[in-house]
């Protein structure tokens, strides 16, 4: 199949829909509603006091006598413990459309649970936050079929006003993701493969299944693969493997390494492997290195005692163990790196399980120690193999949820290279009412929420499930989920997950890709081509206004192609942040401005060779800087880089740099900012290296206002926070918010950091040693 050619028709098509709904958008649309025939405006405006409404709901004006201004129309719905608002739409075309709600909930700062519900179907539960003035809430995108179309609100646990409703068309991310990989020392046959996906990403889906493991099926790992080729005269192009039993406690060789390279190198497939690392259910008593038997291992938290907080602090049992662990993979890898097979690897998956910052929601023991943990044992295990066992053949794979607690876990984009969910929706967590069925939805909402994570700078893959949606959901919803990959045995070939004649069609469908229809992704050659390379390889850049300016990058390309150019993980944008004229980038003084100072590398990224990196010096000669007499150096970067946000999380580093230990009781830093609204706040340590307990915080306002700042955060210690002897350090994980939970605007605070997301020298954020300044710059 030309994959190419498909997209082009299906371009035609689009081309083709969006004149024929312009042309019934004129005479087809009958809705009680504020409809105009302007480009911009929404496809629908409803008045909450025009919908139906169950006798439950009133139509008012005012709350216990209080007035409630703002509101459009002649009045508002006032929503209590019970009762349904319900009103109808007409759409010309079968498709995905987003509905929002204007809205006020002044009753519980924790959010007020609704259920929203399209032609019958409830469509999730939905938390309307805190506002004590009218304000906007996005139910996300959802599939309208051609003609009218029955919406649903109804009452969970109420309490909400309801001033209108509004359904316009879905504005889709357009999924153009650039071939970067995080590693720039991928392999020629990686690189490849991740240029292949992120060609046919958002055009195709590719088809995918998991095999069993450990000698399961009687040792038959073929049954599923055959029993899908019988069934449709197709392979799937991507094989799921388990790297589970290569392991330091019952290791043994089930050929699963042998396996992946027959798929890839002999049958011409693509490989995928999640890691399954058990532990011991009685780890105090483990002596490391022992034999134990598989039935006294597990992945379980709830069956171990293994503490997994433990397993990121070098020295610990725990740590050593985790580096056992890693030892026996990277042999396995590493095979594989010799017999030039990419591998879209899947570590430490499902982290989140049921939801919650802590590990309370865990299925498995590397999540148990909550989210910061986490990311920590991510960042041991990519730093392991890719530095100290220089394995470069993996496209790095993080299963995220769709929690509200989500974003805390993702290791970062310098570390993550796709986006995966795990769907299992068939008997649990549906929304139809149905049971005992397969359920072929698309669940388009998570796939674009899983987009929104990385602010769709990471292709998103359904990296495991039971029923897999079905291609007229996945084309009308436009779910562009990068592939599909079924768990083996009755997950795919029992009628109660996938009906047979659904999986014929999406199958022999050109919308799905097979093993059949892969390219060739072998490498042969080397690239005879040397790799491409920039002039200058050093800058300087100077934030003072009048020393700020563009610096212009030769590009000797030497056969090659610019693909991007990123920093620190981030990939900057062209036209924004640069821009490239032919062999000539020129890095803008607008983004320039944004970095911290110090140096910086910018990574120069093409389709072929090495990255080409600049080393860039940042400094502010308009700036005096205290001098860190006391050798306390203060790194910084901010958690939450958004515009406007509910919670600030400024991330401290305490470095000591000289030759006398620091009490760190004697110690604050300062982080100033907008407080946008006078609110009492709340500050918690999320983590401390010297334990959360023993971090002080207090919220200070200016008596005099400045650019950028009318209050300050200051962060102290307890005494039994201790020293920071020479050359140690001291992080803090901070986050603080109104107690209101409306949002700062953090794009003019002072001390905020909007770029980065490691830790970097950081003069606008303010040291002390018994209240004298010897760090940074006050505003």
């Amino acid at each position: 199949m030309d994959w190419r050619r498909m997209h082009w028709r299906r371009k035609v098509q689009q081309v083709f829909v969006v004149m024929l709904m312009s042309a019934l958008l004129i005479g087809t649309l009958a809705v009680p509603t504020s409809l105009t025939a302007h480009a911009d405006a929404p496809l629908l405006t409803m008045e909450g006091e025009n919908a139906e409404l169950s006798s439950e709901l009133q139509v008012v004006t005012q709350i216990y006598g209080q007035p409630k201004p703002g509101y459009s129309g002649s009045g508002f719905v006032w929503m209590q413990g019970s009762g349904t608002l319900t009103f109808e739409v007409t759409v010309p075309e079968t498709g995905m459309y987003s509905i929002s709600t204007r809205y006020m909930q002044e009753l519980s700062p924790d959010g007020r649970l609704q259920y929203l519900a399209v032609n019958g179907v409830t469509k999730g539960s939905y938390m309307l936050p805190y506002t004590t003035t009218w304000s906007d809430y996005d139910f996300g995108f959802h599939k309208l079929n051609k003609g009218i179309n029955k919406i649903q609100l109804k009452a969970g646990w109420g309490y909400a006003y309801l001033d209108k409703f509004t359904v316009d068309y879905a504005d889709l991310d357009p999924l153009n993701v650039q071939p970067v990989l995080t590693d720039s020392q991928a392999t020629p046959e990686t690189q490849k493969l991740m240029n292949y996906l992120t060609e046919v990403y958002g055009h195709n889906i590719i088809s995918g299944q998991q095999e069993i493991y450990g000698g399961g099926n009687d040792g038959d790992s073929e049954l599923e693969f055959e029993w899908i080729h019988d069934l449709t005269g197709k392979y799937p192009a991507i094989r799921g493997f388990d790297l589970m039993n290569y392991n330091p406690l019952y290791g043994w060789e089930d050929g699963t390494t042998t396996r992946m390279i027959d798929w890839v190198n002999n049958r011409g497939g693509i490989a995928t492997a999640s890691w399954h690392i058990n532990v011991p259910r009685n780890f105090n008593t483990y002596q490391l290195g022992d034999f134990v038997d598989w039935k006294e291992a597990t992945y379980k938290p709830t069956e171990t005692n293994f503490d997994t907080a433990k397993a990121v602090i070098p020295g610990t049992k725990e740590y050593q163990y985790v580096m056992m662990t890693i030892a026996d993979l990277a042999e396995q890898l590493q095979v594989l790196q010799d017999n030039h097979v990419p591998v879209i690897f899947r570590p430490y998956h499902e982290a989140e399980g049921n939801g919650g910052l802590n590990g309370e929601g865990a299925w498995f023991w590397w999540a148990s120690g909550g989210a910061d943990v986490y990311k920590k044992l991510w960042d041991m295990l990519y730093t392991e193999l890719t530095e100290t066992y220089d394995l470069h053949n993996l496209i790095w794979t993080y299963n995220s949820y769709v929690y509200s607690t989500s974003p805390a876990w993702y290791p970062g984009d310098d570390q993550v290279d796709l986006v995966g969910y795990d769907k299992y929706n068939t008997i649990y967590n549906r929304y139809d009412g149905l049971s005992g069925v397969p359920n072929e939805d698309a669940i388009t909402s998570i796939f674009y929420q899983l987009v929104n994570l990385t602010k769709g700078k990471k292709m998103v893959a359904m990296t495991e499930n039971d029923t897999i949606p079905s291609v007229k959901n996945l084309t009308e919803e436009k779910a562009g989920w990068l592939y599909f990959c079924p768990w083996y045995g009755e997950h795919l070939m029992s009628d109660a997950f996938n009906y047979p004649a659904t999986l014929k069609t999406l199958y022999q469908s050109d919308y799905v890709i097979t093993l059949d229809e892969l390219p060739d992704l072998k490498v042969n050659q080397p690239n005879p081509n040397p790799s491409a390379v920039i002039s200058p390889g050093n800058a300087n850049f100077d934030k003072e206004v009048n020393s700020a300016q563009d610096i212009p990058i030769s590009l000797t390309l030497n056969g090659h192609q610019l693909t991007g150019i990123s920093s620190g993980g981030v990939n900057l944008l062209s036209d924004e942040h640069y821009t490239v004229s032919g062999a000539t980038v020129v890095l803008k003084q607008n983004y320039l401005t944004t970095l911290p100072l110090g140096q910086t590398s910018i990574t120069f990224h093409f389709n072929g060779g090495n990255d080409a990196i600049l080393k860039l010096n940042v400094v502010d000669s308009s700036v005096v800087v205290v001098p860190p007499d006391s050798n306390l150096t203060i790194q910084a970067y901010n958690g939450n880089t958004s515009a406007s946000t509910n919670g600030i999380a400024p991330k401290f580093k305490l470095i000591n740099s000289g030759n006398t230990a620091i009490n760190l009781n004697d110690v604050k830093v300062r982080y100033y900012y907008t407080v946008d609204g006078e609110e009492a706040q709340t500050f918690w340590s999320d983590w401390a290296s010297v334990g959360s307990a023993n971090v002080t915080s207090q919220f200070v306002k200016l008596t005099t206002p400045v650019t950028g700042a009318d209050y300050y955060v200051e962060v102290g210690f307890k005494s039994n926070a201790g020293t920071l002897n020479p050359g140690e350090s001291a992080e803090i994980q901070g986050r603080f918010s109104k107690n209101n939970w409306s949002n700062y605007n953090q794009t003019d605070d002072y001390s905020f950091m909007a770029t980065g997301n490691q830790y970097a020298s950081q003069n606008k954020v303010t040291g002390y040693i018994n209240n004298q300044l010897v760090w940074g710059m006050e505003p």
